[in-house]
């Protein structure tokens, strides 16, 4: 029954990407012309770039932060569980309350923190209005609601480190970045590859952040495959190429699942 689930919605989507369709009338059959018109068309290509850079993005500044945070809670025995709770208050937070916060209390020209640098220091432009800016800002209040829950799960790994390995290299007279590289990295090794396929996956799943704060604006700098695959669907009601859109997607997650499955095969070796 739950592959059916899995199954039967993958087969339609299939299906669907090669028909035009309204979501209403009869589908026409048409093959592969979704795919064909999504290859010549300028704006897939675009979103497939901001994609890449999304995910450029999410698989360095979250994940190097949540190995230094984890890092650091290894060192607060008593403290630990408090601060792991802190750093996943913004993750259980819903992407409307993240966004909620920053866009009227941080990045609103009135009343937030941006509107006061404005008023009393020096004047900046609106971020999310910028199209060399409105990626990279998307992207920071994301990051600040995901990383605390990349940091709490690096932090589990690390402490399955052996303490006689940890002791052996303080004995040795390794210093901390050292005993990070060769002893507590090596044993987080499956974790953070499997941390990095999901965070790749996820790089080309995301929606909510991005349409919340800006709808895929301003000239389509922030339009994402999932956000485009919603246009598609919801505003030109073109459900073909918007389930030939997230066959694109799926293209992608797989790829990244493939490679974290050969990484596996290849550790076990």
């Amino acid at each position: 029954m739950s592959a059916l689930v899995v199954v039967v919605p993958a087969v339609l989507t299939v299906l669907a990407s090669l028909t035009e369709w309204d979501g209403v009338s009869e589908p026409y059959w048409v093959g592969l012309e979704n795919f064909e018109d999504l290859l010549g068309d300028t704006l897939f290509w675009q979103t497939v770039f901001n994609n890449l850079r999304w995910m450029a993005i999410f698989l360095t500044i979250p994940m190097a932060l949540a190995l230094i945070a984890a890092s650091i809670l290894l060192n607060r025995k008593k403290s630990s569980a408090i601060y792991q709770i802190i750093l996943l208050i913004p993750f259980v937070l819903s992407p409307v309350a993240n966004t909620g916060i920053w866009m009227n209390m941080v990045l609103d020209v009135n009343s937030g923190v941006l509107g006061f640098v404005n008023r009393n220091w020096f004047p900046t432009s609106y971020p999310l209005g910028n199209v060399d800016s409105a990626l990279y800002t998307v992207a920071a209040v994301n990051i600040w609601s995901f990383w605390g829950y990349l940091a709490v799960i690096f932090a589990a790994a690390m402490r399955q480190t052996p303490e006689e390995q940890l002791e052996a290299a303080y004995l040795e007279g390794a210093n901390g970045w050292q005993i990070f590289v060769n002893v507590t990295f090596p044993h987080i090794l499956p974790t953070f590859a499997l941390m990095f396929v999901i965070v790749t996956i996820y790089s080309f799943l995301n929606f909510d952040f991005v349409y919340l704060m800006t709808g895929g604006g301003p000239a389509n700098s922030t339009e994402m495959l999932s956000t485009l695959a919603y246009s598609f669907a919801f505003r030109t009601f073109e459900v073909g190429k918007a389930a030939a859109v997230a066959i694109a997607m799926s293209v992608f997650g797989l790829i990244a699942s493939f490679v974290y499955v050969w990484l596996s095969r290849e550790s076990l070796k």
